[in-house]
């Protein structure tokens, strides 16, 4: 059978704090003294059934009370990577979310060392280059993604972008007008969560407003054909997460995913894995399931792959990219 998992590859929506498997889960509470309210492993897994995001964030952050110390959030990402190589990953752009971490009283500093433990080594021992993307929680209010902010300007070299992410409804990307324009201010690039379960003026929120350059999700652009115009015109990425977006019934059935309209209509889409521990896949697991239930072939994974690194936060070494980009042309199904 065709080895379409393990295409050279570039993951650009992946939270690193949903790469929580059940079984690490478990050594970082014994090695931290934190009791899960689970027997085991297995009935941890059994919990991770979901009517939709808000179900899936109320255990997300539960059990990242497992995550205190530096070497928690260094084991969390490199166990990521050795995944994620399995998988064809060449290139990752990590979220995280401070936010969850310092509401526990787990210093930003503390997260930002651990991860970017891992992140540095990572092309050493996984064969994948990285970059860390901090995210602000929209459910939170504008003035703590300003403190966040603040708070990381000590480690604004490790970081690359700032994201939106967390419950949307009712959250709109203006929110967050301020904080954006302050991230700009410095340099980062910007992404955010847009279209998920929120509408396709969320979308255009993200644009207008916050000056994103990628849309994470982008799932209902669809709807509205003017937004499609603009982002085929813009080139604006979107990261679609189809084995999330399934697990969260944002669709009934993969069958059902729009990636193929999408592609069809002249976006420059990506596929990606989301929260992969908790919505049933990783990233080449993502690409399985949608060659299998759109019945893609295999000029359109490489479609998809050459994509993700087009889209990938990569304009300071172009030479990687066009490494990465013959990888791609290169990889023979087999």
């Amino acid at each position: 059978m065709p080895n379409h998992k393990a295409i050279p590859k570039a993951e650009l929506h992946l939270h690193i704090e949903g790469t929580l498997e059940p079984e690490l889960a478990f050594a970082l509470a014994a090695r931290g003294g934190v009791t899960l309210p689970y027997a085991d492993a297995d009935e941890l897994r059994r919990a991770y059934s979901f009517t939709d995001l808000q179900s899936f964030l109320d255990l997300y952050y539960a059990l990242m009370a497992v995550l205190r110390t530096e070497d928690d959030f260094a084991d969390l990402a490199d166990a990521y990577l050795a995944r994620a190589a399995e998988q064809g990953v060449r290139h990752a752009e990590i979220f995280f979310d401070p936010q969850a971490h310092t509401a526990r009283g787990v210093d930003i500093g503390t997260v930002i060392e651990g991860l970017s433990r891992a992140l540095d080594a990572g092309r050493e021992r996984h064969g994948i280059s990285t970059q860390l993307i901090m995210c602000f929680l929209r459910d939170e209010s504008a003035q703590s993604a300003l403190d966040t902010f603040e708070a990381a300007k000590p480690y604004l070299s490790r970081i690359s972008a700032v994201g939106l992410d967390s419950a949307e409804v009712g959250n709109p990307p203006s929110k967050f007008r301020e904080v954006y324009e302050r991230a700009a201010a410095e340099g980062l690039r910007r992404v955010a969560h847009a279209g998920e379960e929120g509408p396709p003026a969320y979308v255009w929120e993200a644009l207008e407003v916050l000056g994103v350059e990628r849309v994470d999700h982008g799932l209902r652009s669809l709807e509205d054909p003017e937004l499609v115009a603009r982002l085929v015109r813009d080139r604006i990425p979107l990261t679609l997460c189809p084995l999330s977006n399934v697990r969260l019934r944002c669709i009934d059935r993969i069958e059902d995913h729009p990636l193929r309209a999408m592609l069809d209509a002249g976006l420059l889409a990506t596929v990606n894995s989301d929260d992969p521990a908790y919505f049933g896949g990783y990233v080449g697991d993502n690409y399985d399931a949608v060659r299998a239930g759109l019945g893609l072939d295999d000029e359109t994974l490489r479609e998809l792959a050459r994509n993700s690194f087009e889209a990938a936060f990569l304009d300071g070494d172009e030479a990687l990219r066009a490494a990465y980009l013959a990888e791609v042309d290169a990889y023979v199904f087999d």
